[in-house]
């Protein structure tokens, strides 16, 4: 016989987990499932964990940078052993706090593999869930590249889990993965390759910026491979081959470490969808504007699962509290992702939010664009960092704030300013008129504008 609840979430995530605290703040009965460690992406494979090795980064990145400039004494080193210590210090104990915290919220949470078994029936090992709701939280995987011996490619949740960092190491894809991963690695004393079958990296991000930052990568003996084409992955000895092709020509890699940093979907294959009259399509569930299943009016979907918003934690946490509102109060609220920023943890930090040049031009928007390399500008001088700049998109006679991109020190901070005034309506005389703390990074952005 099926356990009865109001409620029952697929996942235990960022999203899962806050739409199951809202509807049992409304006095809900609510489940939770999870085949993996309770807490999710973000703060067990994904955010927390890597911009800890991202900050180990930066710090030997500044050592560098600033010797004979005030930094002396021995070169500095990063310790990948003691580095993947420190990270386990924020991953390790997470599953356990959150299973405590479910438990004492009065939250029922099981281990296991969740699947359909009707509309509104789930089954976890073995045992039969009902909820008048169920919400399809439960995140993304790599997606398949239908490449020989791809199964010989680590994810990137292997790879930050490695005692020991390989000495050659190639990255399949260029996209945030490849990016960040790359910038670590190579620092930490690894040869890194990236290979990438469009003729530059990171194609959500605006394309000068990306250049710069292509610059820099070049310069720390990232070995970039554009419009080249990953063939097969073949075990070679204690290594692999990694097969490429590019203009006609055919070459290989030899490595000790192949990542798949190539793209994810959500993770909907073994939920048996069809059992739950759930439709989908090409990885993406059919959802109306308020993230309930078009097919199955007991389904909602938030995160990546949705696919509705940028594969962003905020966003997560605000598809959440969207659907949790939705099903409690009825369909009322829909996501809104106006001025939400993105940002790759390089170093320097690239981010962006709003419109891209090209998509503001596509929709014959009146614009002026403002656009300057800034490794001059104080703030980049100060801590000798040479890739640095902006692009701002201002709509003429609105002053409305359509799109602004940042490279550099501190870019990760002060995107979250030109979020906020483009959420808010802040027009770019307004935020220009704003008086910050000086000398600090989101001081310039008078001059950007």
């Amino acid at each position: 016989m099926a356990r009865q609840y109001d409620l029952v979430v697929i996942g235990t995530g960022t999203a899962a987990s806050v739409a199951a605290h809202r509807c049992r703040g409304a006095g809900w009965r609510v489940a939770l499932a999870d085949h993996l460690p309770f807490g999710g992406t973000c703060v067990l494979r994904g955010c927390d964990p890597k911009k800890v090795l991202v900050g180990v980064a930066e710090t030997l990145d500044q050592d560098r940078r600033m010797r004979g400039k005030g930094i002396g004494g021995g070169a500095a080193a990063i310790d990948w052993r003691a580095l993947m210590a420190f990270k386990r210090r924020f991953t390790d104990p997470v599953p356990r706090q959150r299973e405590d915290d479910f438990a004492k919220n009065g939250i029922d949470a099981f281990h296991g593999r969740a699947c359909f078994r009707g509309p509104r029936q789930i089954e976890v090992d073995g045992k039969l869930l009902e909820g008048r709701f169920i919400l399809i939280a439960a995140g993304a995987v790599p997606m398949r590249l239908g490449i020989p011996g791809e199964e010989h490619m680590a994810t990137s949740t292997e790879f930050l889990k490695l005692d020991t960092l390989p000495r050659r190491i190639v990255l399949v894809g260029g996209g945030y993965i490849a990016a960040e991963f790359s910038h670590i690695a190579a620092r930490a004393g690894a040869e890194v390759t990236v290979v990438e079958q469009m003729d530059r990296t990171l194609p959500q991000f605006d394309r000068d910026l990306v250049g710069w930052l292509m610059e820099k990568s070049a310069a720390l003996g990232i070995d970039l491979r554009l419009r080249t084409r990953v063939e097969a992955v073949k075990k070679a000895g204690t290594g692999f081959r990694v097969s490429l092709a590019s203009g006609g020509v055919t070459s290989s890699l030899e490595a000790d470490l192949v990542v798949h940093a190539a793209g994810r979907v959500p993770d909907l294959e073994a939920l048996d969808l069809d059992a739950g009259t759930v439709q989908y399509e090409s990885h993406r569930l059919k959802l109306n504007e308020f993230l309930q299943s078009s097919s199955n009016p007991a389904v909602y979907a938030a995160g990546d699962a949705a696919t509705s918003g940028p594969p962003l934690t905020p966003v997560a946490s605000h598809d959440a509290k969207v659907v949790a509102t939705n099903m409690i109060e009825g369909n009322r609220e829909r996501p809104n992702y106006r001025g939400v920023p993105s940002v790759v943890f390089t170093i320097p930090p690239l981010a962006r939010v709003g419109l891209l040049e090209e998509e503001a031009r596509r929709q014959n928007l009146r614009f002026r664009v403002r656009h300057e390399k800034t490794s001059g500008w104080y703030t980049a001088r100060r801590v000798a960092e040479d890739c640095a700049g902006f692009k701002v998109l201002v709509e003429e006679g609105t002053e409305r704030i359509l799109g602004a991109h940042l490279v550099g020190p501190h870019a990760e901070e002060v995107i979250n300013l030109f979020g906020l005034a483009m959420r808010t309506g802040l027009t770019a005389n307004q935020l220009k008129a704003a008086i910050f703390a000086y000398p600090t990074a989101a001081s310039d952005i008078g001059y950007m504008l």
